[in-house]
């Protein structure tokens, strides 16, 4: 659905496109007032036709993340988690941080997430297997070792002191310990432990009993969630009903709400991310998780066998199959209603309500801090959404722009962007500033957005630089219609320690 000036409003799909549209347009058709108002902006409906469902789930997905539609649920999070990845196919792999799964033919072992958990697997395997930790080419030919060596972090491969043969060896050990098969890992070190210990090799046997002890100690630390040793990941949600919303929001905000994603690899939870919805008061919590379950996986990251979540889902069946097309394999989606899997769900669930009670903190901080901001300059609004801009001259003829943005809980980096310059040249603060805020607000499919969404429309806008600067902003902002939006400029004093305040009818700036 489009409305009149093309922005893309909302994007679905359904086996019956004729009846999923009239449904939207039926007299006396009771609506969310989230649906109300779409319908209401809706001016045209384009369609296209696919050959099956899961072209259609493909196709749907590939266009909300192109287009990020206002009616459709978002999830905001674009980052790639980072994955350990072993190319078995080399002559001496080693193991590399990457944030990109490919059909490669290596291993990939993730995600870790919190990015600390990857630093701390690596930290401890290294102190229990000698990995070389370098990027030269290992071919058994170099002149002489190097300081990893002496103080026996690696067995020097480069040099010929650790065979192909070993080496691989040693690399089959460290794929059982990121698989989790830590008993078939122990039980063939204690099989090479008596062997060297037979041959009177007691110097190798000893550094043998320390790797199995190391070993034991960091699974001890570990929490182990499943004896089965399975790779799920695990889904639940919360909902806050008294979310703070805003009683003066056209729109309002509705119910928040906070999903948990577990990741459970070889039956231990090996790292955890959360997501938030701030527009979920007409969405079923089916609707929700299906669409945050789709756009996640749509993503490149390991898909596990099993995926576990608190209710069974509209399009599970077809969701099932795309999952599995996705791996290579079968994934099960399961809703358990016993047993450990129902521990796990109560986890990710406890998780997600500590996280949506942080998060009703942050925002209570921020709502006091921005009321205090609202008061100190007078603005019209109360500043939820604060788009600031900045110049960098780099150089002469590298002067670049940037606008970083703050709504709410936290700054909105997928908001962020970034302007090479196109129209001002050479040194031109004023000219530069009116050119980056133009194409911000006048030449972008925002621009509807931000006139009818109190959500994207910003209330405050802040400008790096004193009057001239803000005078530039000003007036290209009344050009493009959004005269009545406040607007600041931030600058200091030659000398001065701190940034004085410019408001666009004050001759004096405020001095905090």
């Amino acid at each position: 659905m489009k409305d009149a000036g093309g922005a893309v409003l909302y994007i679905g799909k359904a086996n019956k496109l004729a009846d999923r549209v009239r449904s939207y347009f039926q007299k006396g058709a009771e609506h969310s007032p989230k649906t109300a108002r779409m319908v209401e902006l809706a001016s045209t409906i384009d369609y296209i036709v696919t050959g099956s469902e899961l072209e259609a789930l493909i196709l749907e997905n590939n266009l909300i993340k192109k287009h990020r539609p206002r009616f459709n649920v978002i999830l905001r999070d674009d980052k790639n988690y980072p994955f350990l990845r072993l190319p078995i196919k080399d002559d001496y792999p080693r193991l590399e941080i990457v944030r990109r799964v490919k059909p490669d033919g290596a291993l990939y072992f993730g995600p870790y997430v919190p990015t600390h958990a990857l630093r701390e697997t690596l930290r401890l395997l290294r102190r229990i297997f000698p990995l070389p930790n370098c990027n030269i080419v290992i071919d058994g030919t170099a002149a002489r070792h190097c300081i990893e060596y002496e103080i026996k972090r690696c067995l020097a491969p480069c040099t010929g002191h650790q065979s192909q043969a070993d080496y691989k060896a040693m690399l089959s050990q460290v794929r059982l310990f990121l698989e989790g098969r830590d008993t078939e890992l122990q039980e063939g070190l204690r099989a090479r432990m008596e062997a060297e210990s037979a041959r009177l090799n007691f110097e190798a046997a000893a550094r043998i009993r320390d790797q199995i002890a190391n070993i034991e100690s960091i699974l001890e630390k570990q929490r182990i969630t499943s004896t089965k040793l399975e790779d799920q990941d695990v889904w639940a949600m919360v909902r806050d009903e008294t979310d703070g919303s805003a009683p003066d929001q056209p729109d309002g905000r509705g119910t928040a709400a906070a999903m948990q994603l577990l990741f459970v690899r070889a039956g231990m939870v090996v790292g955890r991310k959360e997501f938030f919805f701030t527009q979920a008061a007409d969405l079923a919590d089916r609707d929700l998780l299906e669409a945050a379950i789709e756009q996640y996986y749509s993503k490149e990251t390991v898909i596990p066998p099993e995926i576990v979540a608190p209710v069974h889902l509209a399009g599970e069946a077809l969701l099932t199959r795309w999952l599995s097309s996705r791996r290579g394999a079968k994934v099960i989606f399961r809703v358990p209603q016993r047993g450990h899997d129902v521990d796990l769900l109560n986890l990710a669930e406890e998780n997600a309500r500590a996280a949506l009670a942080a998060r009703r903190k942050q925002m209570s901080i921020g709502s006091a801090a921005v009321a205090q901001l609202q008061e100190l300059l007078g603005l019209r609004r109360l500043p939820r959404r604060i788009e600031a801009f900045d110049i960098s001259n780099l150089a002469a003829d590298q002067a670049v722009g940037s606008c970083v943005v703050w709504q709410d809980e936290g700054f909105r980096t997928d908001d962020y962007r970034h302007f090479r310059m196109k129209q001002t040249i050479g040194p031109n603060d004023f000219g530069m500033m009116a050119e980056i805020v133009h194409r911000r607000y006048a030449h972008t499919t925002d621009v509807r957005a931000i006139h009818e969404s109190p959500l994207q429309r910003p209330d405050l806008i802040v400008i790096d630089g004193g009057k001239g600067q803000l005078s530039a902003a000003v007036n290209v902002l009344q050009q493009v219609g959004l005269g009545e939006v406040d607007v600041v400029g931030l600058a200091k004093a030659k000398g001065e320690k701190f940034e004085r305040i410019f408001l666009p009818d004050e001759s004096e700036p405020i001095g905090l």
